[in-house]
């Protein structure tokens, strides 16, 4: 929601925006401090801060309180894609004024990184229905752990196994196209797939895939563990990056990590990125049962959502902002 725009409800009223009658005079602060910061991206927020399912009262939680934290777009998880009511959603992203984009992680009974025929015809049906819906609801993007399983594997994969997976996402990318949706590739930590880990990887994944609308979309949690720093990765992936995740080492608070965002935001402003960047964070406070087990989401890192949101929105603003106002200086 953009500064000047409305929001249904009563209560206060701050930059055009009416709030809830129990907003606190903190948050109005904050609210207020985040919209005298100058953007260029696009801030999304994944909507696993909010809820654990997407029930058209789950829908519109996460959608109206995405739209009152400031936030351009949310990400919206297709795990299951049948459990989403594209109509609803899509009228619901309406009269909120936002995108969104939508990611998913492929499970082993859905791998198309196997040599399991069987296995990379349910993943290649699933990935067919999530870019159905994908299409319904408005998505811009659809991507995350659409390669391969987002699990730990037994062992190393294959070479056919990875042809395999190349030869959907192709599929998947032309489709997509058809409809202007781009296809993101979520690289992701060894605990979480054998096949694509680094910027690299994902780079020559893309060379045999050889598809215009599939781009790079790096994560720095994931980054944090399997690369060495952030900005020399960043820069590798150039404008065939389309995507990022901003998420702190521990999945909490941006900032109370470990994670070096003067770095990743200095890398993003000095090679122009002008793409999406999206605050992930997960706590067992919001849960989804299969994705919040497959993450090891163990424990409360957070339980005010709004709060977190809302802090992340403005931390992401204001570091890139910086970042921009010394580009070229790093």
């Amino acid at each position: 929601m953009k500064p000047g725009s409305s929001h249904q409800g009563a209560g206060a009223f701050v930059s055009g925006v009416t709030l809830p009658s129990n907003t606190s005079e903190g948050w109005i602060k904050a609210r207020t401090r985040l919209w005298e910061v100058a953007v260029t991206n696009a801030f999304g927020v994944h909507a696993l801060v909010w809820t654990g399912g997407w029930e058209p009262e789950q829908a519109e939680f996460a959608i109206s309180r995405t739209a009152a934290a400031g936030y351009d777009l949310i990400e919206i998880p297709a795990l299951d894609p049948s459990a989403i009511d594209v109509d609803d959603t899509r009228a619901r992203l309406e009269v909120h004024g936002l995108a969104a984009t939508m990611t998913l992680g492929l499970t082993f009974a859905t791998d198309i990184n196997s040599e399991d025929a069987a296995l990379v015809a349910a993943g290649r049906d699933t990935l067919t229905s999530a870019l159905q819906v994908a299409r319904g609801v408005g998505a811009t993007h659809l991507g995350g752990v659409i390669f391969s399983a987002m699990d730990k594997y037994p062992g190393p994969g294959t070479a056919a196994a990875r042809a395999n997976s190349v030869a959907v996402i192709k599929e998947l990318a032309q489709e997509s196209a058809r409809s202007g949706i781009t296809i993101t590739l979520e690289f992701v930590n060894r605990y979480e797939s054998n096949l694509l880990n680094t910027v690299q990887q994902t780079l020559d994944y893309m060379d045999d895939v050889d598809e215009d609308n599939v781009v790079v979309h790096a994560d720095v949690y994931h980054m944090n563990i399997e690369e060495r720093g952030f900005r020399t990765p960043l820069l590798l992936a150039g404008d065939r990056l389309g995507y990022v995740h901003i998420g702190e080492s521990n999945r909490g608070y941006l900032g109370q990590g470990t994670i070096d965002f003067e770095e990743v935001f200095g890398a993003l402003a000095d090679m122009n990125y002008q793409g999406p960047i999206t605050f992930e964070s997960f706590s067992s406070a919001v849960v989804d049962q299969h994705l919040s087990n497959t993450l090891a989401v163990w424990r409360n890192l957070w339980e005010d959502s709004m709060d977190l949101g809302t802090h992340a929105r403005e931390f992401m603003a204001s570091g890139m902002e910086n970042a921009r106002a010394t580009a070229g200086s790093r």
